[in-house]
């Protein structure tokens, strides 16, 4: 269903496309940069040293989290940039594109890119060698992980929304809320394979974002009723 995202609401767009693309972009940067620093810092370690292992681990979570918000301020800049040229070049003085719809798509593109390489890591997992549960571990990896790749595409949408009304009205407080919304998520993962202590917390936080999110893009709860009572 997250993927769905994609093909209804931004494939017959091409502004939409290139602004999805460039956030895909943004957030594959950022993994690199965490990435790079993380294995720089587990080579210059002592590999024996688990306690010391595990907590770089934990630092390499949270600093890739923070990088993740920090380019997300920086493509909300750019893209800030882009409305004013748009705006400049259109005949009636108006950008084709909201800063609502681009951050919808940036979070997007972030949310897509986030879930590809979560499925490319599941799959790699997938291919052996043994079998999933074999030593009285949870049976459940493959599933949970899959519900956790959705709920992050979800929340990376969300996020975008927030993050950009935040940077757009100067509400820092928002930014701050998505910043701890996403050390709080990327760091229940570490409750696994206790799966119960990622995944609910994270789906509550889910709904929390999405509720956030559609009264911050001009929702109302009468228009949600009438969507679900399919009356125009």
């Amino acid at each position: 269903p997250a993927f769905g995202l994609f093909i209804f609401t931004i494939a017959r767009d091409p502004l939409r496309i290139i602004i999805l693309i460039a956030g895909a972009f943004f957030w594959l940067v950022s993994l690199l940069l965490s990435s790079l620093i993380w294995f720089i810092a587990v080579k210059a370690s002592d590999p024996q040293d688990e306690r010391l292992q595990k907590g770089l681990l934990i630092f390499g979570v949270m600093f890739s989290v923070l990088l993740q918000e920090a380019f997300r301020f920086l493509y909300y800049k750019l893209l800030r940039k882009a409305i004013e040229g748009l705006v400049a070049l259109s005949e009636d003085g108006c950008s084709p594109i909201s800063i609502q719809q681009m951050a919808y798509v940036a979070g997007v593109g972030f949310g897509l890119m986030s879930g590809a390489f979560s499925m490319i890591n599941l799959l790699a997992d997938a291919l052996g060698p043994g079998t999933v549960g074999i030593h009285g571990d949870s049976q459940l990896y493959f599933l949970t992980s899959a519900f956790m790749t959705m709920v992050l595409i979800f929340l990376h949408t969300f996020w975008g929304i927030l993050f950009f009304h935040g940077c757009e009205h100067r509400r820092w407080w928002e930014i701050a809320a998505v910043v701890i919304m996403h050390l709080i998520v990327s760091g229940s993962s570490f409750c696994n394979p206790l799966y119960v202590g990622s995944l609910v917390p994270s789906y509550l936080l889910m709904a929390a974002a999405a509720a956030w999110a559609y009264l911050l893009s001009g929702g109302s709860a009468q228009n949600l009723r009438r969507f679900l009572l399919c009356k125009c």
